[in-house]
């Protein structure tokens, strides 16, 4: 796309309301963000809308990069992908910084300019001007144009390095003076900072943002499908007062730096609807910082797309449908048991079944069901919410966590007083939860009358469907790991993780592999023998449960992970 000097602004504004109309249709902005923006643009009409669009939050950088891309049909430009060195062309930097644009080379007696923004047609213009030739556009994500310059024209740094530049003196004095660290992390160059900390988690997937202080630098990690990968961290001196604005955000009190803090961030980052639960604890070197990001849009309430597969829905569903009993979900910390368990809810959630929850925290907001958060600080445990609840005549009853015997006893009651309950247990596989609810001090009888079903499960990387390459698998590997046991199909093949510009690791979100053990009469006897872990689960397979690790295996013939991804999280690794 050639740009002269004289451009038809008219036929800019139209392709911008295209552009908003594709990103609305798409679900990438919402139509109520976007009449708010047009007004506010209306009334101050500086720049673009769709630069106003991502300075907002509303949208994400590279979204809007990619709708101006497919309207104007032109590359999409990986920033990677840009040649060494600029043209030798004498432009002011601060007028590239501005305005998003780069100039990339010289070809064909056109000059190829990166922008961010193609509405906006003064640039090109000005470029076109001073080059003497015209300009051909390539569109960029909005960050990625201003590394580009900063490489180009600075001093090689990324977009943190240039905001931290003049923070490290300021940061390197006073930090035990409470005052002055309100105002340093009260400073635009601190904000932007946490912000493009944020920003780079939610557009990279990152569940978690953990940012730790060594003596000698500050460590910021991604945790990305349920891997923590390590990315470019401000400097050390920065450490006070990136923590300092991390807890101002999160309401927490800054003075106190010698115990563990809980706090909440609410907020919108490139149209998303984000709730960061920030979590504070005293180290060595300072507090260390962890985010656990929720997005709420994101989060699907589906089993299927959770990874459940038939025969285990038909028999989960059967345990859901029951009118009492308890069902259980087990797994370590951040194995999806929430999730599953609000699945299970939404499944079962009708205007005839009231539901109430007794949760810590409470993650997502379910409609038509009451939520209880426990708050241990004022008395509000989960065994004294759960004495108030029965009294509410509740159809169904989910408790976040089993933690003690006294909420497993009062569960046990209601479940017994024609109540289904839902719960949670931290256990390595579904026969561990019997026995681990026995050495809580559980009564082998009752247990053996009121537990339904017990569902382990973990979470695998799923493969990027794009670019996963299957391959044949070798005869050692096949009789290693039983293939042969679990497909019909010759040759057997497995699928590998193929990186691309896009996906660095190959592996694309994250599905369940699960193992559900259904109590059965013969099951309840060996509970009533308080029979040990591996005689239970060899009975409850015998009745045709299949394991976690025998869900992985299917799920890596069937391309969907991998064998190592499956080995990573269950026990015969």
């Amino acid at each position: 796309m050639a740009i002269d000097v004289v451009a038809d602004k008219t036929e800019a504004g139209s392709d911008e309301a295209r552009v908003c109309a594709r990103l609305v249709e798409r679900g990438r902005l919402k139509e109520a963000d976007l009449a708010r923006a047009r007004r506010l643009h209306e009334e101050a009409p500086d720049g673009t809308l769709t630069a106003l669009l991502t300075r907002l939050g509303l949208v994400s950088e590279r979204d809007m990069a990619e709708a101006w891309a497919e309207l104007l049909d032109l590359p999409l430009l990986a920033v990677k992908d840009a040649p060494e060195a600029p043209p030798e062309l004498a432009l002011p930097v601060r007028f590239l910084k501005q305005h998003h644009v780069v100039p990339l080379a010289e070809r064909d007696g056109a000059l190829e300019l990166l922008v961010a923004d193609p509405a906006d047609p003064y640039p090109a213009q000005a470029v076109a001007l001073a080059a003497g030739k015209p300009v051909v556009l390539r569109v960029g994500v909005r960050a990625e144009v201003d590394d580009l310059i900063e490489r180009y024209y600075g001093q090689g740094r990324s977009a943190m390095g240039a905001i931290v530049e003049n923070l490290a003196e300021e940061g390197a004095r006073g930090e035990d003076d409470i005052e002055h660290l309100r105002d340093l992390a009260s400073e635009a160059p601190v904000i932007r900072l946490v912000n493009l900390l944020i920003q780079r988690a939610v557009e990279q997937r990152a569940s978690d943002i953990h940012i730790e202080p060594f003596e000698s630098r500050l460590k910021v990690r991604y945790r990305i499908d349920g891997v923590l990968h390590e990315v470019e961290s401000p400097p050390a001196a920065s450490t006070a007062a990136v923590i300092s604005r991390v807890k101002i955000m999160a309401k927490l009190n800054i003075a106190e730096r010698r115990l563990p803090q809980d706090g909440r961030i609410m907020l919108r980052v490139q149209g998303k609807e984000l709730d960061l639960r920030v979590s504070t604890v005293p180290t060595s070197f300072g507090e260390s910082v962890v985010m656990r990001i929720l997005d709420r849009g994101n989060v699907v309430f589906d089993f299927e797309a959770l990874g459940f597969t038939e025969p285990l829905l038909s028999r989960f569903i059967g345990l859901l449908e029951r009118p009492n009993g308890i069902l259980l979900v087990t797994g370590p910390t951040g194995s999806g048991k929430t999730t599953t368990l609000y699945t299970a809810l939404s499944r079962i959630n009708t205007p005839d079944v009231k539901i109430i929850t007794v949760e810590d925290p409470v993650e997502y907001q379910l409609e038509g069901i009451n939520q209880i958060q426990v708050k241990p600080a004022i008395g509000l445990d989960f065994a004294g919410a759960l004495r108030s609840i029965v009294r509410q005549d509740p159809d169904v009853i989910m408790i976040g966590e089993m933690r003690d015997l006294e909420t497993c006893r009062i569960a046990i009651q209601s479940a017994l007083t024609g109540h289904l309950v839902l719960s949670t247990l931290h256990t390595n596989s579904a026969a561990g939860g019997v026995t681990r609810l026995l050495d809580m001090g559980v009564e082998d009888y009752l247990l053996a009358s009121t537990v339904n079903g017990i569902m382990a499960q973990r979470l695998v990387r799923r493969l990027d469907p794009a670019t996963a390459e299957p391959y044949e698998a070798l005869p050692e590997v096949i009789e290693e790991f039983r293939l042969d046991r679990y497909t019909d199909a010759r040759p057997i093949r497995l699928w590998r993780p193929v990186a691309s510009a896009a996906n660095p690791t190959g592996y694309y979100g994250r599905t369940t592999i699960m193992e559900l053990l259904v109590m059965s009469d013969p099951l309840r006897r060996l509970v009533m023998q308080r029979a040990d872990t591996g005689r239970i689960e060899a009975l409850a397979r015998e009745e045709g449960m299949r394991t976690m690790y025998e869900d992985g295996i299917v799920k890596a013939l069937a391309g969907i992970t991998t064998i190592e991804e499956v080995l990573r999280v269950t026990q015969e690794a």
